[in-house]
């Protein structure tokens, strides 16, 4: 794969009208999802996104949710100036790291071989490079969480997908599935940095909290597009549906 970085379009507001409008874009953002800052200059955490006890009720399903219901040119202005930050967040966080892309499905069910052999994947790769994934559940949450322990004992890796294997899904409950990822996490209190890049044009999919850094995107089209291009260590494919095809036919 070409050695290619994440490119950022910074946008800059350079008369009254345009700041006016910037303005009207942050306040339509504000008013129907707290906290959610469309300048903001670092990538999400986990604990950001999931802020709240109950799922439901957290910054990412607030998020999700102004997503799908949103109209009007101040919302969709919004949704860019929010994705050109994440963009510009993403292009320091990725400065000198070598990534490494694990792409493939979300359908794969934790204590299955398909999710362990992933994560034991990410271990491998993340001890050398930094492990990058859709930021999803399925392979996606497994390779984060290898990532996580690229530095741990393989014990600790063992106990974690243990932890998580107790909660096979994020149906029907994704509090108990984040309950169960927090659980092993833990086992990992310093852990070797992974990326997710999930989308709220997903957002029925919750982030996988294994990801050290977010970088979540309103819309899916960028989300690929730029998670192609920060791999500059190469991407693995594992096995997924027409999602993970069409990454392949774009990588290509």
């Amino acid at each position: 794969m070409r050695n290619t970085r994440a490119r950022s379009v910074v946008v800059t507001s350079r008369t009254e009208p345009d700041r006016q409008v910037a303005a009207g874009a942050a306040a339509s953002a504000c008013a129907h999802v707290a906290r959610l800052d469309i300048e903001r200059t670092t990538l999400y955490s986990p604990d950001e996104l999931f802020d709240q006890p109950a799922y439901a009720d957290s910054f990412d399903a607030q998020a999700d949710r102004w997503a799908r219901s949103t109209s009007g040119p101040a919302e969709a202005l919004a949704e860019v100036l929010h994705d050109q930050a994440i963009d510009t967040a993403l292009a320091e966080w990725i400065r000198g790291r070598s990534l490494v892309g694990v792409m493939g499905g979300h359908a794969a069910q934790r204590g299955s071989q398909e999710y362990d052999d992933a994560a034991r994947l990410g271990a491998l790769l993340g001890r050398t490079h930094v492990i990058a994934t859709g930021g999803g559940p399925g392979a996606m949450e497994a390779a984060n969480l290898g990532g996580r322990f690229a530095q741990q004992p393989a014990e600790a890796l063992a106990e974690a997908l243990d932890r998580v294997a107790v909660v096979a899904s994020y149906r029907p409950s994704i509090d108990a599935w984040v309950d169960s990822a927090r659980a092993a996490a833990a086992l990992a209190p310093a852990p070797s940095p992974s990326l997710g890049v999930p989308t709220w044009h997903y957002g029925h999919e919750p982030p996988n909290l294994f990801a050290t850094a977010i970088a979540k995107y309103f819309r899916n089209a960028l989300r690929e597009a730029i998670l192609l291009q920060i791999c500059d260590a190469g991407i693995v494919f594992l096995p997924g549906a027409g999602g993970t095809v069409q990454e392949i036919f774009q990588d290509a």
